[in-house]
């Protein structure tokens, strides 16, 4: 006779045994034991990425309480306003729900066998429950150098401009792309292609930390980087196209800095070098060869001008290791 299977974990099991507390409040009570408008806290949720909860569930922990205490605070305090607490909610909803996520895929895949049972299951929440203290403990210190280093990165722009968070600023973009990557996903299994993105993007990214470039975002089969000076970017470029089967394409001028990410010509302008570049190789544009004029390392090879959809006819230039 067949042993029972033990029951799944539910979603009420799971919440608190990541949480650590049981719900005790409805909406309506977790924002008036905070002193937090029901509209605001409403708001805040909503931004935070959650799901809207019935005006009579009972769905939120004492946690959540002490998590809106501190957002009075910070608006009795009059530094921030309304707008830019739910600004910020939604940069840390939207952060941490893709952080979230990654983590626990990657968890699931190494802790849990091969073989799957019910009760693999609950052996795997507690596995997890234990290691969460470590997990909390090294977000918050690699949160902090983050933000430590785009706070270094903001003064060193702040030397060259007026304001302290200037709406432009003068970066090099660069856009790397694997080639035929349409062909290869048709070609290749769910694990293999997953492999190969991952490869592709941890590559990627160890080059682009490497020479104190900021790998703004990945796009499956692209990565988007910023560099502060020309020469950052062309030795960002090259070590990357080694990596095999890219195209590159690199501008420099002004971008708009938002929500973390870049937006403007300059950023357009890569992504078409990126589109007219062969495999194989690094295309930039005029700005960014004319600042990398007299440093070496860098060969520049001058082609025909193109076409590029929106921006006009542009000139771009190959980039190579120099021979010297």
């Amino acid at each position: 006779m067949d042993k029972p299977r033990s029951a799944r974990p539910t979603a009420e099991e799971i919440e608190r045994l990541v949480s650590g507390q049981a719900p005790r409040y409805t909406r309506a009570e977790v924002a008036a034991e905070a002193g937090v408008p029901s509209e605001l806290s409403s708001r805040i949720w909503r931004a935070l990425g959650f799901a809207q909860r019935p005006d009579d569930a009972v769905a939120f922990t004492d946690a959540d309480v002490a998590a809106l205490r501190r957002v009075r605070s910070m608006l009795d305090g009059g530094v921030l306003d309304e707008q830019t607490v739910l600004r910020m909610a939604r940069a840390l909803g939207q952060t941490t729900a893709r952080l979230a996520q990654w983590q626990a895929e990657l968890f699931i895949g190494a802790a849990m066998p091969e073989e799957r049972a019910e009760g693999d299951l609950h052996a795997l929440l507690r596995t997890a429950q234990a290691l969460l203290p470590d997990f909390e403990h090294v977000l918050i210190h690699v949160w902090r150098s983050q933000l430590a280093a785009a706070g270094t990165r903001l003064l060193a722009i702040a030397d060259v401009h007026d304001e302290m968070v200037p709406t432009r600023v003068p970066l090099a973009v660069g856009f790397a792309d694997l080639v035929s990557f349409t062909r290869r996903a048709r070609e290749l299994d769910e694990r293999r292609l997953a492999e190969l993105v991952e490869g592709f993007e941890s590559r990627a990214s160890d080059v682009i930390a490497a020479h104190g470039a900021r790998m703004v975002k990945t796009l499956g089969d692209e990565v988007l980087f910023t560099a502060h000076t020309a020469a950052q970017a062309g030795a960002v470029a090259l070590d990357l196209i080694e990596i095999g089967e890219l195209r590159i394409g690199v501008a420099y001028g002004p971008v708009t800095p938002m929500m973390g990410d870049v937006f403007g010509t300059t950023v357009n302008l890569a992504a078409r070098l990126t589109a007219i570049a062969r495999p194989g190789t690094v295309l930039v544009d005029e700005r960014l060869a004319e600042g990398l004029d007299g440093h070496d390392g860098y060969a520049l090879h001058r082609i025909r001008r193109r076409p590029a959809r929106g921006l006009g006819v542009v000139q771009p230039y190959v980039l190579r290791r120099s021979s010297s």
